[in-house]
């Protein structure tokens, strides 16, 4: 069986991060396994408190994980302070995984910074260089690269951006343009747009961890770079348009949609 590892923040309410990530390794059927960097306190509404994971204890979780178990795509979330992303990147290039998806978290859904402002240069300099693909979304990306995305054109100048960083490859969201949510994706060399679909509704907690965690998932399963982008932005297209109306704020996808479809377990 194929596996996938999250590096990333656990989410109490269930609808991203840790929790998330694991849903979406199942719903692949990719074998799920964690590194737990920080404890949220969070619903659907607020992240109440964090509290980070020890770098040790973040340093072993990995170790033990690659010492003992085949490892065939990472996916890596919250990270949020240097320290942690020092940990996280020096234990990595140790055991160099075949794939590393890097989805760089600053901010939850609800607003609440989740990766302190200190910490921004050592995901630059010290991750972000060894992933194969990142995932920013447009606020993400305008922090990163330091410049403005307005338009289209703007998230192409950002890719080519992002290159110089040393970026091998993007895919960069488009959805908090105007116009319908089409992402770029770039390989460093050529640019393809993976079309989507505006589904109008609050219930997108979690959005980018599952859609980076698809990709995963999909990279660990032998797909091509670009197949795994396409085939996860089908995937989260599809856990949106059926998300689930949890609690008072941004509920949850729902990651076990075609699955519960196909089990006839949709209204139990």
């Amino acid at each position: 069986m194929k596996t996938a590892l999250t590096i990333a923040g656990s989410d109490s309410g269930g609808g991203a991060g840790i929790q998330a990530d694991l849903k979406t390794f199942a719903a692949h059927s990719v074998y799920g396994m964690s590194v737990i960097t920080a404890i949220t306190a969070q619903n659907t509404v607020e992240v109440r408190s964090v509290q980070n994971i020890d770098e040790q204890i973040i340093q072993d979780q990995i170790e033990a994980v690659f010492d003992d178990l085949k490892v065939d795509a990472v996916k890596i979330g919250m990270l949020s302070s240097p320290s942690i992303v020092t940990t996280v990147a020096e234990t990595l290039a140790k055991y160099q995984p075949n794939h590393i998806v890097l989805d760089p978290v600053m901010v939850s859904k609800g607003g609440h910074r989740l990766l302190a402002e200190d910490a921004i240069s050592a995901l630059k300099e010290e991750l972000m260089p060894l992933a194969d693909i990142i995932t920013p979304n447009i606020p993400e990306a305008e922090i990163l690269t330091e410049q403005k995305i307005l338009n289209e054109l703007d998230m192409k100048s950002a890719c080519i951006s992002f290159k110089k960083l040393g970026v091998k490859s993007v895919l960069l969201k488009g959805g908090h343009l105007s116009t319908d949510p089409n992402d770029l994706f770039y390989d460093g060399e050529n640019f393809y747009w993976v079309k989507g679909k505006r589904v109008h509704t609050k219930n997108t907690h979690g959005t980018g961890c599952t859609l980076s965690s698809a990709i995963a998932a999909n990279l660990a399963k032998g797909n091509t770079l670009l197949t795994s982008v396409q085939l996860a932005k089908a995937y989260i297209e599809v856990a949106i348009e059926h998300s689930l109306d949890l609690g008072n704020g941004h509920g949850p996808t729902n990651h076990f949609y075609e699955l519960y479809k196909r089990a006839h377990l949709m209204n139990q």
